[in-house]
């Protein structure tokens, strides 16, 4: 892989309303691959005129809307504007990319971490584990996107994290990020320490990282009317059911007193409302695979979302791209590395809906480790990994198709 020198440019301040993060610790900049303020601009490496450009593929958060063959609607300031309310923060401290990994070069290969974390009301922010983690991978000729979950029971070596007061230690990989925010760490904490957790691993860094909070896509999903999702195996809902027709968390049905009746996810392809199609892909209790059936459930959710988007003009109607960007900036906290949200916009924008594929970790099922007690990654799975790093996966999808996704 070709080294890049090019730096990205200053941490820039935090971007909209810092109540939507459980977390009063103003960003930093990260250490490694950040220039200091006085490097003059004529020194970055210019951005490449891409042919692909063409195309668009627009970005809340990590997470790709993307379009095909039409053209963006209205300016970069408009854009600029349009995402000003997603709050952005330093999700990756020492796991970002170096210089000589390329640094703040969006010409390379991009890799970028998504952590979903199922928040309430009514728990602390130090109080929730990030149970859904996703790599997204972006190769150099950025023509194609690959999700890729990592499994949350994995064992894994988190190191001390000084912020949260972490000594370190052996624990299911999803706890990295509760220990991270632990002690007023806050979600940022939580994601750094998240991150360095996945590099000690697989030994990949990031150009950046994305918090999504299931509760607010709901929002988003709403905005694009409904997605079209494929239910592989009938399940009943863990987590809702019906009261009057209506559905309700379980706990909240309960207080009315009424009688509540189970939401059944029936097997077969339908257009969701928001709340079932999240309902859907929260589940894990019922399924063959359990959360494995649910990484691909969620990057099927990821998928549809980012279709969705291309249809009934969403993306070239001012109106209609303005609501859903702005129900975005209530679902994400984004770390982008400093670079403007916009610079990731115009750089992906050869990227596809058709273009982003779905990858399976441990052939899609429970992989034990050494004692048989607890899970790890299989040799295949690291091999995946580190074609990440090195910018090869096409090669390596090409040579183990069995990694591929079976949802659609």
């Amino acid at each position: 892989m070709p080294v890049h020198t090019s730096r990205r440019p200053p941490s820039q301040e935090p971007v909209g309303a810092v109540a939507r993060v459980p977390s009063a610790i103003p960003s930093q900049p990260r250490s490694g691959g950040r220039p200091p303020a006085d490097v003059p601009a004529r020194k970055r490496k210019k951005r490449r005129k891409d042919p692909l450009w063409a195309r668009l593929t627009v970005v809340f958060g990590a997470i790709l809307m993307m379009t095909s063959g039409i053209a963006i609607v209205g300016s970069k300031a408009f854009i600029s504007q349009a995402t000003g309310n997603i709050a952005q923060r330093n999700l990756l401290g020492d796991a970002g990319k170096s210089d000589a990994e390329g640094g703040a070069s969006l010409d390379g290969p991009i890799d970028m971490l998504l952590l979903g974390v199922d928040a309430r009301e009514r728990w602390a922010a130090d109080d929730v584990r990030a149970d859904t983690i996703i790599v997204l991978h972006i190769p150099a000729s950025h023509d194609q996107a690959y999700l890729i979950s990592i499994p949350r029971d994995t064992e894994a070596q988190i190191p001390a994290f000084k912020k949260s007061g972490y000594g370190g230690g052996t624990d299911k990989i999803n706890a990295a990020f509760q220990a991270g925010a632990r002690n007023g760490g806050g979600w940022e904490g939580g994601a750094q320490l998240m991150a360095q957790t996945i590099k000690k691993m697989t030994g990949i860094s990031f150009d950046g990282a994305a918090i999504i909070n299931f509760g607010g896509f709901k929002g988003v999903i709403d905005a694009l009317g409904t997605v079209r999702i494929c239910v592989s195996h009938e399940v009943k809902s863990h987590h809702m059911s019906y009261v009057d027709g209506k559905p309700m968390w379980n706990a909240d049905a309960k207080k009315t007193g009424k009688p509540m009746t189970p939401v059944v996810h029936k097997k077969g392809c339908r257009d969701m409302k928001g709340w079932a199609a999240l309902d859907y892909a929260r589940q894990r209790y019922g399924l063959p695979n359990s959360d494995y059936d649910r990484q691909q459930n969620q990057q099927q959710l990821i998928k549809a979302m980012a279709k969705k988007a291309t249809e009934n003009g969403t993306l070239t109607n001012p109106v209609k791209l303005n609501g859903l960007i702005k129900a975005a900036g209530k679902a994400f906290v984004l770390d982008t590395g400093g670079v403007p949200i916009i610079d990731f916009i115009y750089t992906m924008r050869g990227v596809t809906g058709n273009d982003l594929t779905t990858l399976r970790t441990n052939g899609g099922t429970f992989h034990a480790n050494a004692s048989g007690t607890k899970e790890s990654l299989s040799p295949q799975t690291m091999e995946m990994f580190q074609a990440i790093k090195n910018d090869k996966l096409a090669e390596f999808v090409y040579a183990n198709p069995s990694v591929l996704s079976t949802r659609k």
